[in-house]
Protein backbone atom coordinates (compact mmCIF):
# COMPACT_ATOMS: atom_id res chain seq x y z
CA UNK A 1 0.00 0.00 0.00
CA UNK A 2 1.15 3.57 -0.89
CA UNK A 3 0.72 6.66 1.84
CA UNK A 4 1.58 10.01 1.56
CA UNK A 5 2.79 11.69 4.39
CA UNK A 6 1.33 15.09 4.51
CA UNK A 7 3.69 17.74 6.26
CA UNK A 8 1.44 20.74 7.82
CA UNK A 9 3.92 23.61 9.42
CA UNK A 10 1.54 26.10 11.03
CA UNK A 11 2.25 29.57 10.46
CA UNK A 12 3.37 28.47 7.07
CA UNK A 13 1.03 29.99 5.32
CA UNK A 14 1.53 33.43 5.80
CA UNK A 15 5.26 32.76 4.99
CA UNK A 16 7.19 34.89 2.77
CA UNK A 17 7.90 33.22 -0.42
CA UNK A 18 11.35 33.00 0.11
CA UNK A 19 11.09 31.75 3.32
CA UNK A 20 13.44 28.51 3.96
CA UNK A 21 13.80 26.39 6.61
CA UNK A 22 16.70 26.75 9.38
CA UNK A 23 19.68 24.27 8.32
CA UNK A 24 19.98 21.99 11.66
CA UNK A 25 16.03 21.25 10.88
CA UNK A 26 16.97 20.41 7.56
CA UNK A 27 19.30 18.29 8.18
CA UNK A 28 17.38 16.77 11.03
CA UNK A 29 14.67 15.64 8.34
CA UNK A 30 16.90 14.09 5.84
CA UNK A 31 18.42 11.79 8.48
CA UNK A 32 14.83 10.85 8.52
CA UNK A 33 14.25 10.58 5.11
CA UNK A 34 17.73 8.60 5.25
CA UNK A 35 15.89 6.08 7.35
CA UNK A 36 13.02 5.63 5.33
CA UNK A 37 15.02 5.38 2.40
CA UNK A 38 17.45 2.65 3.91
CA UNK A 39 14.51 1.02 5.11
CA UNK A 40 13.34 0.42 1.38
CA UNK A 41 9.86 2.36 1.62
CA UNK A 42 10.54 5.78 0.17
CA UNK A 43 9.17 6.43 -2.84
CA UNK A 44 9.66 10.05 -2.93
CA UNK A 45 9.63 13.32 -0.69
CA UNK A 46 9.52 16.81 -1.34
CA UNK A 47 9.56 20.03 0.04
CA UNK A 48 7.00 22.88 -0.94
CA UNK A 49 7.39 26.28 -1.37
CA UNK A 50 5.31 28.64 1.24
CA UNK A 51 1.73 29.48 -0.25
CA UNK A 52 2.48 33.22 -0.86
CA UNK A 53 4.53 32.13 -4.11
CA UNK A 54 1.60 30.21 -5.09
CA UNK A 55 -1.62 30.44 -7.48
CA UNK A 56 -4.83 28.60 -7.03
CA UNK A 57 -7.29 28.23 -9.27
CA UNK A 58 -11.21 27.82 -8.38
CA UNK A 59 -14.12 26.90 -10.83
CA UNK A 60 -16.79 28.85 -9.61
CA UNK A 61 -19.94 28.29 -12.02
CA UNK A 62 -17.56 25.99 -14.13
CA UNK A 63 -14.85 29.04 -15.27
CA UNK A 64 -11.57 28.75 -14.32
CA UNK A 65 -10.77 31.59 -11.73
CA UNK A 66 -6.43 32.47 -10.69
CA UNK A 67 -5.96 34.00 -7.46
CA UNK A 68 -2.02 34.50 -6.26
CA UNK A 69 -0.73 33.64 -3.09
CA UNK A 70 -0.77 34.37 -0.01
CA UNK A 71 -4.30 32.85 0.27
CA UNK A 72 -6.30 34.97 3.25
CA UNK A 73 -8.98 31.97 3.87
CA UNK A 74 -6.28 29.21 4.99
CA UNK A 75 -5.57 27.89 7.91
CA UNK A 76 -3.23 25.32 6.79
CA UNK A 77 -0.61 24.24 4.17
CA UNK A 78 1.53 21.85 2.78
CA UNK A 79 5.06 22.72 3.81
CA UNK A 80 5.90 19.04 2.02
CA UNK A 81 4.96 15.20 1.70
CA UNK A 82 6.42 11.91 1.72
CA UNK A 83 5.00 8.93 -0.81
CA UNK A 84 6.10 5.59 1.02
CA UNK A 85 5.61 1.79 0.31
CA UNK A 86 4.53 0.57 3.32
CA UNK A 87 2.61 -2.87 4.20
CA UNK A 88 -0.54 -0.78 6.37
CA UNK A 89 -1.61 2.19 7.99
CA UNK A 90 -0.04 1.53 11.54
CA UNK A 91 3.11 1.17 9.80
CA UNK A 92 2.88 4.14 8.11
CA UNK A 93 2.05 5.87 11.16
CA UNK A 94 4.88 4.44 13.55
CA UNK A 95 7.18 5.54 10.52
CA UNK A 96 5.23 9.61 10.92
CA UNK A 97 6.20 8.92 14.85
CA UNK A 98 9.53 8.91 13.85
CA UNK A 99 10.04 12.34 11.94
CA UNK A 100 11.28 14.98 14.14
CA UNK A 101 8.85 17.18 14.02
CA UNK A 102 8.59 20.30 16.12
CA UNK A 103 5.91 22.14 18.10
CA UNK A 104 4.08 23.44 15.15
CA UNK A 105 4.20 20.71 12.72
CA UNK A 106 1.58 18.00 12.03
CA UNK A 107 1.83 15.16 10.06
CA UNK A 108 -1.98 13.80 7.94
CA UNK A 109 -1.25 10.37 6.84
CA UNK A 110 -3.59 9.43 3.68
CA UNK A 111 -3.59 6.23 1.73
CA UNK A 112 -3.17 6.82 -1.83
CA UNK A 113 -5.72 5.15 -4.16
CA UNK A 114 -4.71 2.72 -6.63
CA UNK A 115 -6.46 1.10 -9.42
CA UNK A 116 -7.92 -2.27 -7.65
CA UNK A 117 -9.44 -0.02 -4.85
CA UNK A 118 -12.04 0.71 -7.79
CA UNK A 119 -14.95 -1.14 -8.77
CA UNK A 120 -15.30 -2.48 -12.06
CA UNK A 121 -17.23 0.80 -13.81
CA UNK A 122 -14.85 2.94 -12.30
CA UNK A 123 -12.03 0.81 -13.81
CA UNK A 124 -13.34 1.57 -17.41
CA UNK A 125 -12.44 4.55 -17.17
CA UNK A 126 -9.26 4.74 -15.77
CA UNK A 127 -8.23 3.18 -19.01
CA UNK A 128 -4.41 4.46 -20.19
CA UNK A 129 -3.60 5.73 -16.42
CA UNK A 130 -2.99 2.82 -14.17
CA UNK A 131 0.41 3.93 -13.88
CA UNK A 132 -0.34 7.06 -12.35
CA UNK A 133 -1.87 4.92 -10.16
CA UNK A 134 1.46 2.78 -9.09
CA UNK A 135 0.13 -0.28 -10.66
CA UNK A 136 2.97 -0.34 -13.70
CA UNK A 137 6.50 0.33 -11.90
CA UNK A 138 8.94 1.06 -13.89
CA UNK A 139 12.35 0.31 -13.53
CA UNK A 140 14.55 2.84 -11.35
CA UNK A 141 16.89 5.08 -13.61
CA UNK A 142 20.45 4.12 -13.55
CA UNK A 143 22.58 6.38 -11.65
CA UNK A 144 25.14 8.02 -13.95
CA UNK A 145 25.76 8.12 -17.26
CA UNK A 146 25.51 4.61 -18.80
CA UNK A 147 27.72 5.64 -21.99
CA UNK A 148 30.04 2.89 -23.10
CA UNK A 149 33.99 3.68 -24.01
CA UNK A 150 33.41 3.31 -27.75
CA UNK A 151 36.62 2.09 -29.86
CA UNK A 152 38.57 4.10 -31.55
CA UNK A 153 37.91 3.25 -35.43
CA UNK A 154 40.60 1.79 -37.45
CA UNK A 155 41.78 3.58 -40.38
CA UNK A 156 42.78 1.25 -43.30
Amino acid sequence: MRFMMLMIPKGYEGAPPDQQPPADRVAEMMKFNQAMQDAGILLYCEGLHPPSSGKRVSFAGGKPTVTDGPFTETKECLGGFWMIRVKSLQEAVDWARRCPGSDNEVIEIRRVQEVEDFNEEIKKNIGGFETMQGTARKKPAAKGPKAKAKKPKRKS
